[in-house]
């Protein structure tokens, strides 16, 4: 081998290097370039994290403070409203009002207007006068099994908290003065069945609905099949219906089968109407898939319909809805944000038709809310359903 070809080898593997990184540079700056071009891309790229680092670290909370308490104060003494006053010393307990009698306490918990009643019966100051025990009884909403947990937990403290401070004001004999008679409704045993399976046909209905027709649309601009449907002489509003219609029966037998599911396999009851659940969920399901429809219409892409139905649904059902922690909890902002959700009303309505036997009358505001999100996003979606080639 002559010197010049063993000097120039090394210079060609050198030229190769540079090339290849020249070629790996351009390719890597035309990727930047398509990703700042594609706002879609870089928003799930860069802003979901930090929107989901936001929701769970705000939505989910463990504490659970402000319990509403509704107050039946038969005695009316000083010793029944020093009791009262003790039980709002702190933030976990919030007075809603004062009723006569403890027969109003239930329908106020199927209006979700309280979720505690507290007894304090006619001749309380009498009996610790007289050296016995004043029994205070505590009702509970124990659909909702963790404000059911903390007031069993409070109750014992809230208990030891007034004997000691009666006993100090020589109102007791002894420091056992006072008990607190707890009696939970809807669920006595505390089980978490049946607290998390309504919630769980909604989480799963929500997800399903909105998945089921995001990709309508996207798909057959994808596959350019959408200028056939566009030759023939069928409307906007047609079309949008007509593609709702064979997913909404779809979405209706999933919903049967986890009702069916939910009431053999964890004995859930459906104490309520049944007709008023099938009504309730039809709606809640013509919300879902309008609005899956209407990303599938905006975005004109499976890939992208997909992401944004996955996470528009996933992540409200889940953290936005109440079916982890109570709604109560959230910080105001999102406390807002949740009443447009379908989802946070058709929670409130399942739970409420088959655990507390709601009537029809305390879900007309769940009810009212799912039709208005039906209209718009059906009327969006027709909005711009146009027929032309974009």
């Amino acid at each position: 081998m002559s010197p010049q070809a063993s000097t120039s080898a090394p210079r060609r593997r050198g030229s190769g290097l540079r090339g290849a990184l020249r070629r790996i540079a351009a390719i890597a700056l035309k990727e930047v370039m398509h990703v700042f071009r594609d706002l879609g891309t870089l928003y799930f790229a860069v802003g979901m994290p930090l929107i989901m680092l936001i929701l769970f670290g705000y939505a989910i909370s463990f504490d659970v403070d402000h319990i509403p308490v509704v107050i039946v104060d038969q005695d009316q003494t000083a010793e029944s409203r020093q009791i009262v006053a003790r039980l709002f010393s702190g933030p976990s307990f919030t007075r809603v009002g004062e009723v006569a009698s403890a027969e109003e306490i239930e329908p106020m918990f199927r209006r979700r207007a309280a979720s505690v009643g507290v007894v304090v019966p006619k001749g309380f100051s009498r009996a610790l006068g007289r050296g016995e025990t004043g029994a205070v009884q505590v009702l509970i909403d124990a659909a909702d099994n963790a404000t059911t947990q903390t007031v069993l937990s409070s109750a014992s403290r809230f208990t030891v908290v007034v004997d000691h401070d009666l006993a100090e004001k020589a109102l007791g004999p002894s420091p056992d003065a006072i008990e607190a008679r707890v009696r939970a409704l809807y669920n006595p045993s505390s089980k978490s069945a049946l607290y998390l399976v309504p919630g769980l046909v909604a989480v799963i209905q929500t997800m399903m609905s909105v998945l089921l027709t995001a990709l309508t649309v996207a798909r057959e601009w994808e596959r350019g099949s959408m200028e056939q449907l566009f030759a023939t002489p069928v409307r906007r509003i047609e079309i949008v219906l007509g593609k709702l219609l064979p997913y909404f029966g779809i979405a209706m037998i999933q919903m049967l089968l986890v009702l069916a599911a939910g009431t053999w396999l964890f004995g859930v009851p459906i104490r309520g109407s049944i007709p008023l659940l099938l009504a309730l969920s039809s709606l809640f399901l013509v919300a879902g898939l309008g609005q899956g429809l209407m990303i599938s219409v905006l975005t004109k892409n499976q890939m992208v319909a997909t992401q944004v139905a996955a996470v528009s649904s996933m992540l409200p059902a889940v953290l936005l809805s109440g079916f982890i922690m109570p709604i109560e909890n959230m910080p105001r902002p999102l406390q807002i944000f949740s009443n447009v959700l379908p989802v946070r009303h058709y929670m409130h309505a399942v739970r409420g038709i088959m655990l507390r036997d709601v009537a029809p009358a305390d879900l007309a505001r769940d009810a009212l809310a799912l039709a208005i999100f039906a209209t718009v996003v059906i009327a969006i979606s027709t909005a711009r359903f146009r027929r032309r080639i974009a």
